[in-house]
């Protein structure tokens, strides 16, 4: 299971690659789906109305065929009396001959469900059909007599067909014969329309499909475009990611020997020589206590103050290399004992000013103001030609600042610009990987140097309770 999560944890990229892609999935398939739908309904509306006009256009046909069978025999009708049976054959004869189309003729039915006319299908003549009804349950011959009666009307139900004798819709106009009880229509099958509006709702369909199609060709181009672009911003942002590392690893090396060669000469400068006194004063005063010599304790003196002098030089290498006081008392005593060793080995005047927070820093901003203002100060002894270098650190509601501040020569515009030397560009890093604020300004034209770095608040811990004792001395 852990491989399984393993495989399937995406990386940074496919993580940038899957916020791209998948909002514009999402929009596109919201899309698709809006057009289809929009794109069916209004088919829809079309097909109902195309399928409505249609209809209307057979209804119209077939009330025109029946006034049109009423005029041709109305003589006779209008001038026989209601009993008159020779009138009433007559009449069922001329309806039986006419026929038209393949599937077209006329139907009598008497108000009792009697079927008297019935060409293509003279098998239903003289038969009584009431309650027939259709494979649906749609009742054709009470419904037809219903409507004869009401004076006229449409009807539609399914009915076979003569020349294949399978069941197909079909729409019948009826009107009535009042004084004889007869009910006389005839029909149209629409299968032909129903086909027409079929075939519509399938080109509607394949023309939906087509533009999800398109869409998904438009969607894939997108992605490919999405996906290239990202392989090629992936690619350089790599490249330089690596550019920098190597970059950054060969910083990180040259500082690394810096410092080795920075604590060698002053092993070698300082507490080598000092050794060396210690030993040559050690040697002079063993040779004079062999032969008896009471002037042996000057070198023997001499001796043991070189030698506090080489605890004091160590001690100070290694405050250097990671003072105690930091861990112990705070950034502020920290700093305040880097100044004050500052001011004694140099000899400029400094002064340090702190607010005391009861907010307390964390370890890695704590390490990196404490190189920061040590990395200042020596860059002040070697290069700023000052008199007087002040320092000041307090919290705030935003964080925390160190300001160090001298009246030195000043630094080269370019060289404030773009970072200047290799500590400088340690300064930059280090405030980075706080990700807070590193200013470098000048406080007059020419003269000194203002050096401003900002904590933010994600850094300073929450207070906690201090004795009077303490508030005093922590930062």
């Amino acid at each position: 299971m852990k491989r399984f999560g393993a495989f399937f944890r995406p990386s940074y990229a496919q993580k940038l690659s899957l916020v791209a892609t998948v909002p514009l999935i999402a929009a596109v398939a919201a899309i698709a789906v809006l057009v289809a739908y929009q794109s069916r309904m209004l088919a829809e509306r079309e097909i109902k109305a195309l399928e409505t006009q249609l209809l209307e256009a057979k209804k119209v046909e077939l009330a025109n065929y029946v006034t049109q069978a009423r005029n041709g025999f109305y003589f006779i009708y209008g001038n026989a009396a209601p009993d008159d049976q020779d009138a009433r054959d007559q009449v069922a004869q001329i309806l039986s001959a006419m026929i038209y189309g393949t599937e077209g003729f006329f139907f009598v039915y008497d108000y009792d469900g009697t079927n008297l006319v019935s060409p293509r299908q003279t098998e239903m003549i003289n038969r009584n059909w009431t309650g027939l009804a259709d494979s649906e349950g749609t009742p054709i011959t009470d419904e037809i007599i219903r409507i004869a009666r009401s004076g006229a009307g449409y009807h539609s139900y399914l009915w076979p067909k003569p020349s294949t004798g399978e069941e197909a819709r079909m729409i019948t106009y009826v009107t009535s014969f009042p004084s004889w009880r007869w009910a006389v229509g005839t029909g149209v099958f629409i299968d032909d329309v129903l086909a027409t509006v079929a075939s519509a709702r399938a080109d509607v369909e394949e023309r939906v499909q087509q533009t999800f199609f398109y869409i998904g060709m438009i969607t894939l181009a997108a992605l490919l475009a999405v996906f290239l672009t990202g392989m090629v911003l992936n690619i350089r942002e790599r490249r330089l990611a690596d550019a920098k590392l190597k970059k950054l690893t060969q910083r990180v090396l040259d500082a690394q020997e810096e410092e080795r060669g920075r604590v060698a000469r002053e092993l070698h400068d300082g507490i080598s020589q000092l050794l060396v006194g210690v030993r040559y004063a050690l040697d002079t005063a063993r040779r004079k206590l062999d032969r008896g010599d009471p002037t042996a304790a000057a070198p023997l003196a001499k001796g043991i103050e070189t030698l506090g002098e080489a605890i004091s030089e160590v001690r100070r290498i290694s405050r250097d290399l990671r003072p105690g006081v930091l861990d112990d008392l705070g950034l502020g005593p920290a700093v305040k004992a880097l100044t004050d060793d500052f001011s004694e080995r140099t000899g400029m005047t400094t002064e340090f000013d702190t607010v005391v927070f009861r907010n307390r820093l964390d370890g890695e901003a704590k390490i990196a103001l404490y190189r920061i203002a040590q990395e200042a100060l020596t860059n002040i002894e070697r290069h700023a030609q000052a008199s007087h270098v002040r320092i000041d650190l307090r919290g705030h509601k935003k964080g925390a600042t160190l300001r160090i501040e001298d009246n030195g020569r000043g630094m080269p515009d370019d060289t404030v610009g773009h970072g200047g030397g290799l500590g400088l560009r340690n300064m930059q890093e280090r405030v980075e990987q706080l990700e807070g604020e590193l200013i470098i300004a000048a406080p007059r034209a020419g003269r000194g140097t203002i050096i401003e770095v900002t904590v933010p608040l994600s850094h300073l811990l929450p207070p906690e309770p201090e004795t009077p004792h303490q508030a005093k001395v922590s930062a």
